[in-house]
């Protein structure tokens, strides 16, 4: 792997806790347990905790980031997967803690790079990891072990239970994990919730473990900023059924596809009211095929609709449940409000239910969506302080209270938050009683030692820097690559097409010069002629020499940059086009003669001199 952003040992941490001190830091030694993340800490997502002792490592999931607005053309954003890489004759055992794509979305990413002997991972989680890896074609690349809160995995130096949690996806399990050096706990992502939708936690395990004794735990974070607890998956369920009868038009749904609790309650009340249900979007699509395979999603075949049974089914007997509560621009709701949907067109009473709340920087895309939802006349209902229409799958700070009671951990270390959210759940922890130096706020790299029953920061650290996934390629985006995007973004591109003859090293003709997304060509007609020269003088006054096109190239962008800079203030990108060839001359003259008419230059206007150039760079 190559192109990794910043990959560098020793890279300055993301953030640092002021009260530690580094020469409290502890060399590692043959028989230490090594604790470190290579994602999860500093952000939200991204999930992948390793322990490694000796020749073994134990990795607890491998997820994905979605990219943020400013990481231009990203799909997903991953691990730096290297140390792994160079580790690869260690043996190396995966343990899912539940499906959401934080956890799993980076298997395949994953696959492509490290030798991985088996992933064990539950019963939902098994059936998404399967529908990923079957569309990637890579079913075969790895051995996935169904495990339950019963299971137990052994390995030379880990041996692991398991024990249920409540988490916004069935399934979801927390992690006990025996080393030679003490007992280590992750939670994965989980809540507690006193009347659940699915299976309830395991409180009496829990509270066990925190008898026999727990070394170091590592919790959630992702709500720390949150007071009292979280309201019940069944207060939602029962608001959501409330409008659904008040309701007398049609009604479309929005909500997370991963919240399969959620989704199944949207449907049965539905069929509660006499609705019918049709599911928009490809991920819902999935989780409801899933979720009806494996017995989670209770509604039966007839009380679902096709798209030809649509537009003749009443509307206050149908009930859409779609993708898009975030604003994503290409999901179902988006669609919809933007009236480019294929199947379904607002009319004026339809309401729309936004069963989430925004992630944080969806904000302003959620609230276009609405707006264009109440211009088309539509009754739209979010989560307020008046509607419970949603509740979170994250432990709010009473929770997270409540777990570190039962475990009663000798150390802690918050993980999955950003650096706000790993701060707050330590001083959660020390409300609960833990000394705050055994409280460890760490970042993607940072190494711990378990050693004995305790626990040191270790001056050593692991690369874990982002890698920038565009389409499949894993070899990670540049950040040159996000640097030419985010300039041709704000500044655009300049293309300055130049017909040489090497053999006489002359230019033949004046350049011409095309713009994209940096100015209005007919209003900077003198701009454009004025550059041209710029660029015609500087290639001359080269070329009383012998040159390279490298040189060439070069004096282009030499001259041509610090007079549009000067001219503009803006820096487009600079791109010669050096077409070398007598022939290019009469191509280059009509391009010029359309421009000054004042026409559009056709974008191949060059083409058939450039299929006849003897060389070009």
């Amino acid at each position: 792997m190559n192109n990794y952003h910043n990959n560098k040992q020793g890279a300055p941490r993301t953030h640092q806790d002021p009260t530690r001190n580094s020469y409290n830091k502890m060399n590692t030694e043959r028989n230490d347990t090594l604790i470190y993340a290579l994602g999860g800490l500093g952000e939200v997502g991204k999930n992948m905790y390793c322990f490694e002792h000796e020749n073994e490592i134990l990795i607890v999931d491998a997820g994905v980031r979605f990219p943020e607005d400013n990481l231009l053309g990203v799909d997903y954003v991953i691990p730096d997967y290297g140390y792994l890489v160079k580790n690869n004759r260690k043996r190396k055992v995966l343990v899912i803690t539940h499906g959401h794509e934080d956890h799993i979305g980076g298997i395949p990413f994953l696959l492509k790079s490290v030798d991985i002997e088996a992933i064990y991972a539950p019963a939902f989680a098994v059936a998404l990891i399967n529908k990923k890896l079957e569309e990637r074609k890579m079913l075969r690349s790895v051995k996935l072990i169904e495990i339950n809160d019963r299971s137990s995995l052994k390995m030379n130096y880990f041996t692991c239970g398991f024990f249920n949690t409540t988490h916004s996806i069935p399934d979801s399990l927390g992690i006990l994990i025996n080393t030679p050096n003490g007992r280590i706990v992750t939670t994965g992502d989980f809540k507690f919730d006193l009347t659940p939708v699915g299976n309830n936690a395991d409180y009496q395990v829990m509270a066990y473990m925190g008898q026999i004794g727990v070394d170091l735990l590592l919790s959630d974070s992702t709500n720390s900023g949150v007071e009292d607890f979280s309201i019940s998956e069944k207060k939602v369920a029962q608001e959501i059924l409330d409008i659904m009868k008040k309701t007398s038009g049609r009604l479309i749904v929005a909500t997370f596809a991963s919240n399969v609790y959620r989704v199944s309650q949207i449907l049965e009340a539905a069929v509660a009211c006499g609705r019918k249900v049709i599911i928009f979007g490809r991920s819902m699509e999935n989780v409801v095929t899933i979720g009806r395979k494996m017995g989670k999603i209770k509604v039966g075949e007839q009380h679902f609709l096709s798209i030809d049974q649509l537009s003749t089914t009443p509307a206050n007997k149908t009930c859409i449940v779609c993708t898009g509560s975030q604003g994503e621009p290409l999901a179902a709701l988006s669609r919809i409000a933007n009236g480019t949907h294929r199947y379904i067109k607002l009319i004026p009473g339809d309401t729309v239910i936004f069963s989430s709340s925004p992630i944080p920087g969806n904000g302003a895309s959620v609230n276009q969506v609405v707006n264009k939802l109440f211009r088309a006349g539509a009754n739209v209902l979010t989560k307020s302080v008046l509607t419970n229409l949603h509740t979170t799958g994250h432990a709010s700070q009473e929770e997270q209270k409540l777990m570190l009671q039962l475990i009663k951990p000798k150390y802690f270390m918050p993980v999955h938050g950003e650096y706000k959210m790993l701060k707050q759940h330590k001083d959660t922890a020390i409300e609960t009683g833990i000394p705050r130096e055994n409280i460890f706020t760490c970042a993607n790299g940072d190494v711990l030692i378990l050693r004995d029953h305790k626990v040191y920061e270790s001056s050593f650290r692991i690369p874990a820097d982002d890698i920038y996934v565009d389409g499949n390629d894993i070899s990670g985006v540049s950040t040159a690559v996000l640097k030419d995007r985010k300039i041709l973004a704000d500044n655009g591109l300049v293309a300055v097409i130049i017909a040489i003859d090497s053999k006489d090293n002359k230019v033949l003709c004046k350049p011409v010069i095309v713009s994209r997304g940096f100015v209005f060509i007919k209003d900077s007609q003198g701009l454009l002629k004025e550059a041209e020269m710029i660029v015609y003088d500087a290639l001359n006054e080269k070329m009383k020499q012998r040159t390279t096109f490298s040189d060439l190239k070069n004096t282009v962008r030499g001259s041509l940059e610090p007079f549009l800079y000067n001219k503009t203030h803006r820096n487009p990108i600079v791109i010669p086009v050096i077409i070398n060839s007598k022939s290019a001359m009469q191509a280059m003259a009509q391009a010029r003669a359309a421009r000054m008419a004042g026409k559009r230059i056709p974008r191949n206007n060059v083409a058939p001199a450039a299929e006849k150039q003897e060389k070009a760079e």
